[in-house]
């Protein structure tokens, strides 16, 4: 049994702290929370460990990991250059999610960036993470919690859901409180770019730097991936999910749901709040998850709610898009399309 200590979120116990880090050291498996989600953390510097990390996962070994560290000076030598940009982010936006994709150094194994020649690096926020990564005093590691591909794990009883006797410990500190992970951008090219957008929005990061583009596309599989989270399923529900996209998205759902349901299926729906106030009777033969109002509360709900509709033994899910409107819209509509696997209807 993977064994589970609970903590107080923001003050957290020594005791359970310096077990998390000794098992850290000892090239164990500890997963813990940040404020994005749940992380599986390692020695990033151990191979062993590295590799044991992907074996509990499943995960490909042309994913690379993101690296945690709790300073800018504790960067240095895990990077080849850390320029003027890379400080003024640091100084606006860390600790907090989002994730730089640097140089690497040679002090870096093969394992934690795909072999590629840059490195992910992020200085977490929550009380947590951070004294887990202070007591442990090593790079850590963490992609997250969870088997590969599956939604991302935003409170203990996920993690355990999936990963129990594949890892050692489990610190519960509580749900998390953005739901979704982190902002990855690369600096390593001309112009900054976001790989997988999350918290910290391109607006954000235009106060900070004069240009900013976006890559939010999918690479092949077999292909090493720039950052985690770029692969065209991803966060995915074992249950197939269709997600409705468009000013008639609501209404296409709707549709197909009851032609699903009079069909003999059993259907999930993951909706906003009224989208099923004239529609009693479907909701009845649903199983029906509401997100929402805003996308703060959309994002914390995501994950836990596909999770649930997935544990319902359903033969589909319907999930409608949710309107872009800055802030966690664009990273709801990411992971939606990711978890879609390419089932999208646009109406």
């Amino acid at each position: 049994m993977t064994d589970v200590l609970i903590v107080d979120p923001m003050q957290p116990e020594a005791e359970a702290i310096a077990r998390a880090a000794d098992c850290l050291r000892a090239g164990g498996l500890v997963a813990f929370p940040t404020e994005t989600v749940y992380g599986l953390g390692v020695n990033a510097l151990d191979r062993a460990a590295v590799t044991r990390l992907f074996t509990a996962k499943g995960r490909p070994a042309t994913d690379p990991l993101i690296v945690h560290v709790t300073s800018v000076d504790a960067i240095a030598p895990l990077a080849a250059h850390i320029s003027d940009d890379v400080r003024r982010l640091a100084e606006r936006f860390w600790p907090g999610p989002l994730t730089l994709v640097l140089k690497r150094s040679a002090r870096i194994p093969d394992e934690v960036t795909a072999g590629l020649d840059t490195v992910a690096i992020r200085i977490p926020r929550h009380p947590v993470a951070r004294a887990i990564l202070e007591a442990a005093a090593i790079p850590v590691a963490a992609p997250s919690a969870n088997l590969f591909s599956r939604p991302s794990p935003t409170t203990a009883a996920h993690v355990l859901e999936d990963l129990d006797r594949r890892i050692d410990l489990i610190v519960d500190g509580g749900a998390t409180t953005v739901g979704v992970e982190s902002t990855v951008l690369d600096m390593t090219g001309i112009v900054p770019t976001i790989l997988r957008p999350g918290a910290v929005t391109r607006e954000m990061l235009q106060h900070v730097l004069p240009r900013v583009d976006e890559h939010l596309g999918s690479l092949p599989a077999a292909d090493a991936q720039r950052a985690p989270g770029m692969l065209e399923k991803h966060y995915s529900p074992r249950t197939p999910l269709t997600l409705y996209e468009g000013i008639d998205a609501v209404d296409l759902l709707i549709n197909d749901a009851r032609s699903a349901v009079a069909s003999g299926k059993r259907v999930g729906l993951l909706v906003a709040p009224g989208d099923l106030e004239q529609h009693a009777a479907l909701a009845r033969h649903c199983i029906v998850r509401e997100l929402g109002p805003a996308s703060g509360d959309i994002a914390r709900g995501l994950y836990a709610s596909l999770r649930e509709l997935d544990a319902a033994a359903l033969d589909a899910i319907f999930a409608r898009a949710f309107r872009d409107e800055g802030g966690l819209g664009g990273a709801i509509a990411d992971r939606l399309r990711r978890a879609a696997a390419g089932r999208i209807v646009r109406g």
